[in-house]
């Protein structure tokens, strides 16, 4: 990607996630949180005049969807996970050359090939799909 591209569109992301609203939302401290950023299992980007670290809200998924592509018994998972598609979707991005918040932008921009958003996509799961769509971007 051209490193001279303008600031990405981060309003295309509906709802986004404090790492506090994170670790509340999946019962672990923020601590461990801040480590799922850092392992990129989540990306998360500064928002706002004060610059907190914020993570898109469709990242998490209740926990028995964490593969949609194979969804587990909800009774015996947890309430919210990350969804699992994400960390190889975002090496295939970063591979790309895609910055965090390209990546972010990139995920809930509308894909006429995907009918929808990749991140729709991922949430329903069609990860090989987005995926191949991210590649051609390299």
């Amino acid at each position: 990607m051209n490193t001279a591209a303008p600031d990405p569109d981060l309003d295309v992301v509906d709802e986004w996630l404090t790492l506090p609203d994170v670790a509340d939302r999946l019962a672990l401290d923020v601590g461990k949180v801040r480590q799922l950023v850092t392992d990129r299992r989540l990306l998360g980007v500064r928002r706002g005049e004060d610059g907190v670290l914020c993570v898109p809200a469709d990242f998490l998924v209740p926990g028995h969807l964490a593969n949609p592509a194979a969804p587990t018994d909800r009774d015996a998972a947890p309430a919210w996970t990350v969804l699992s598609s994400l960390q190889g979707t975002f090496t295939v991005l970063a591979d790309a050359g895609f910055s965090d918040a390209e990546a972010i932008a990139w995920l809930f921009t509308p894909d006429d090939l995907l009918a929808g958003t990749p991140m729709a996509a991922l949430r329903a799961g069609r990860k090989t799909e987005v995926r191949r769509r991210a590649q051609i971007e390299l």
